[in-house]
């Protein structure tokens, strides 16, 4: 199997300690709290003004804010506490309500009224468009009562789950087959790069790296972020000095690259995750983009893009390009991709480079030093979640084939996690085979007699568990009971739903979602309901337009050029990564970051690299980490400006 020179070096980044404990105490509760009612509210604000949350800020700000409480109480905080911690911030920062402000506008967005759908989108997703909930802006009222009950069994369900079919794929993957999981050690040491205040002054690097960062995010921050929220509230319009979500170029070059979405996103953070990202990766994404500006002034003169028209802008441009080629083309990458994983997995059968294995005993029984769950416990939640999931969409899509259901939870969902668990495991690769869902959906509506659109929204058992055995790696390497991370689920749940509506209902209260307050949310929500609704009307009687995009030949030549890409680089021996690289830039994805993250990945290999060694492995994490939370400190200032000054103007005279 070939081995990628990169991934090799970052298995022995970390290894685990011979000490585990469970980490969780009264810090832990008033983390939960800190990051439900502070961190959740900017980390929302931001995904709707920029597109990105303050995920690792929070983690990262958490951290910092409770080592230095310790500190100055003359205790410490320990790797375990630390690691609860961040991920409890993970966890509380998915916000389950920001789902059903995307919800709200769904049912009422253009999108829904050009395709026809509005009327078909159900009522246990969001209120039908004309209702008063949907006027006054409130979730707080009896038409919103079904969607947040679905959103809170589908959530407690969620939660249980992931210490089910995901742990008992770490268990095989990880202790009988002794995997290396070569990305977990570099999610693992982030979230110790603070730790400084328990670990000797050998580490005092991190500190310096992670200051470096936050101030450069807070200064990038202030004028980025901080400025257009102060000014909007002060003026009739905010103050831009960067463009929010990019500089917009496309009807300046369609003159010369007709069809091309051109611009260009002035993120500095993207600098930084291209220092972070695998180079080859990077590169082949900076690849796939150039290939896609050849392809597309081609494709267009040869008459495969006709609905692009001059003067569309980016979005109207990608949606256009779409509906013509690059989605049944995005369709065969993927599944090239996906055969290229199978092949993986099966020659990885013929052993694991001779390492020797655990038995079933060892597996059944666990390390109890560990905090393992039985093995067989774990087999009975993926059970009780998958039939729980079942029983719930046969409930609220009743015209829908049950059988469905049962092949979703019982045959794919073990199949494909344990081949993206081996993937993530050899290679840190994860492995989905593309469109299974929908062409299940669009076989139900064709040879069962089903009609509607309801099928899209339901919590179906479609799931893929092999991701979590890198979370569940993380754990082991920062020395954590599996006791103490159950502990924090149980706590940190409640506190983020509530906190999650409380926070939902006053942005909405705010501003219409989305506006000109909210400009990312203005810019690519329309896009993303157009892709999301055009798919869905595959399943209504009638002339689909799903299946007016999909093309059967342009699927055989993505699947066919990916299959020779993958063979070209293997027999030349280049890094499988330039692949899944390629693949992403010829998704026909919003191409406009993707300079800044090549900037990135040739400063950090050519030469933060060279003048660090691989040391610069360890260092590009917490550079970004530190940068992140520069960036979502002055995120949280601006929310907190835009709170307290709404709330006064709201309030009457």
């Amino acid at each position: 199997m070939h081995d990628d020179k990169e991934l090799q070096e970052y298995r022995d980044l970390l290894k685990p300690p011979e000490k585990f404990e469970e980490g969780f105490d009264w810090k832990t509760l008033i983390g939960a709290v800190f990051i439900g009612f502070l961190m959740m509210p900017g980390s929302m604000y931001l995904q709707l003004v920029i597109g990105q949350g303050i995920g690792p800020a929070a983690r990262w700000v958490t951290i910092i804010l409770f080592a230095e409480i310790a500190k100055r109480s003359y205790t410490s905080l320990k790797q375990q506490e630390i690691f609860l911690l961040y991920y409890m911030a993970g966890a509380a920062l998915a916000s389950p309500f920001q789902g059903l402000l995307w919800q709200q506008y769904l049912v009422q967005s253009d999108a829904a009224r050009m395709l026809g759908l509005t009327e078909f989108i159900p009522e246990w997703i969001a209120p039908q468009a004309g209702s008063e909930s949907l006027l006054e802006r409130t979730f707080l009222h009896r038409d919103w009562l079904m969607p947040i009950l679905l959103l809170f069994g589908a959530q407690l369900i969620q939660r249980i789950d992931q210490f089910g079919l995901g742990y008992a794929m770490y268990r095989i993957t990880s202790d009988v087959e002794k995997l290396p999981f070569p990305m977990a050690p570099v999610a693992a040491l982030g979230t110790m790069a603070l730790a400084e205040s328990t670990e000797d002054k050998e580490t005092s690097w991190k500190w310096r790296v992670f200051s470096i960062g936050g101030v450069v995010g807070l200064a990038f921050g202030a004028i980025y972020v901080l400025l257009p929220a102060v000014s909007g509230l002060v003026f009739m319009e905010p103050i831009r000095l960067i463009p929010i979500p990019w500089i917009e170029l496309t009807q300046y070059t369609e003159d010369v690259l007709p069809a091309v979405a051109t611009g260009i996103q002035l993120d500095l953070g993207l600098i930084f995750i291209g220092m972070v990202l695998p180079f080859w990766a990077v590169l082949g994404g900076f690849l796939g983009v150039i290939l896609t500006f050849i392809a597309n002034p081609i494709l267009y003169e040869n008459g495969l893009l006709t609905r692009w028209n001059p003067g569309m802008r980016t979005v109207e441009t990608i949606f256009a390009n779409n509906f013509d080629f690059y989605m049944s083309f995005s369709i065969g990458l993927g599944l090239a991709i996906a055969a290229v994983g199978v092949w993986y997995v099966v020659r990885s059968f013929r052993g694991t480079g001779g390492q020797p294995k655990a038995s079933w005993k060892d597996l059944v029984r666990g390390r109890p030093e560990r905090g393992d769950i039985n093995f067989w416990l774990s087999i009975g939640i993926y059970f009780f979640s998958t039939i729980s999931y079942t029983l719930i969409c046969v409930f609220i899509v009743p015209g829908f084939p049950w059988i469905f259901f049962i092949l979703y939870g019982f045959v794919y969902t073990p199949v494909i996690s344990y081949i993206t668990a081996r993937m993530e495991g050899i290679a840190g690769q994860a492995v989905n085979l593309p469109m299974v869902r929908e062409a299940s959906f669009i076989a139900g509506a064709k040879y069962f007699g089903y009609s509607g659109i309801e099928i899209w929204y339901a919590p179906i058992p479609y799931h893929n568990y092999g991701e979590a055995t890198v979370q569940f790696r993380q754990i082991e390497l920062t020395g954590t009971s599996l006791r103490g991370v159950i502990k924090a689920e149980v706590i940190a749940w409640p506190i983020v739903f509530v906190a999650s509506l409380l926070f939902s209902q006053f942005l909405w209260q705010l501003a219409p979602i989305p506006s000109a307050q909210f400009p990312y949310a203005q810019e690519v929500w329309h896009l993303q309901a157009l892709n999301q609704l055009l798919m869905q009307t595959s399943t209504i009687e009638g002339n689909s337009a799903f299946f007016q995009a999909l093309s059967p030949e342009v699927v055989g030549a993505g699947l066919g050029l990916g299959v020779v890409l993958y063979l070209i680089l293997n027999l030349l021996g280049l890094p499988v990564l330039l692949v899944y690289g390629l693949v992403r830039g010829l998704g026909q994805t919003t191409p406009h970051g993707h300079l800044l993250e090549m900037l990135g990945a040739i400063l950090g290999r050519f030469y933060f690299l060279k003048k660090y060694g691989k040391k610069w492995r360890q260092y590009a994490p917490v550079l970004l980490a530190g940068f992140s939370c520069g960036m979502g400190l002055m995120g949280m200032l601006a929310m907190g400006f835009t709170l307290i000054l709404k709330s006064l103007g709201k309030m009457a005279y």
